[in-house]
């Protein structure tokens, strides 16, 4: 399961989608929908939040928006709290750092053409995140 800090627009089409369809299932865990991946270490930052369904609900709804703007049809009936958070959820600049790799060797193996967009790009994060000062996260098994 990979819950790209990253903001959704730097993702492939096949990121974009994974993306989509392990953050429902993320969402499926938290709500005690499923018992498989219950321990999943890249749920702690939405377990750890005041409201973890609201807060997966916002990460989903930032990659249905991008979906949304590509032409994809996700649902987002789906979303079982859609509302907006008020709240950001911390991520270190050294996770950020790390995902920014990760996807570039990805997107070069993948998708070319998105590889050298994101060659030029620069690095944000998903609206729900607020990057602080840090290294990698201690959940990641880079």
């Amino acid at each position: 399961m990979r819950l790209w800090s990253l903001h959704p627009s730097h993702l492939d089409r096949a990121g974009l989608v994974a993306g989509w369809r392990e953050a429902l299932l993320a969402q499926a865990v938290l709500a005690e929908r499923t018992k498989g991946y219950r321990q999943h270490p890249q749920l702690l930052r939405f377990r750890e939040s005041t409201e973890p369904l609201a807060a997966i609900g916002t990460f989903l709804t930032g990659l249905h928006a991008e979906a949304e703007s590509r032409g994809y049809r996700f649902d987002a009936g789906k979303i079982i709290v859609p509302k907006p958070v008020t709240f950001l959820l911390p991520v270190t600049q050294g996770q950020c750092e790390f995902e920014w790799e990760h996807l570039g060797r990805k997107l070069i193996q993948r998708s070319p053409a998105d590889a050298q967009r994101w060659a030029t790009a620069k690095l944000t994060v998903h609206p729900i995140f607020e990057v602080i000062e840090g290294d990698i996260e201690s959940w990641e098994r880079p």
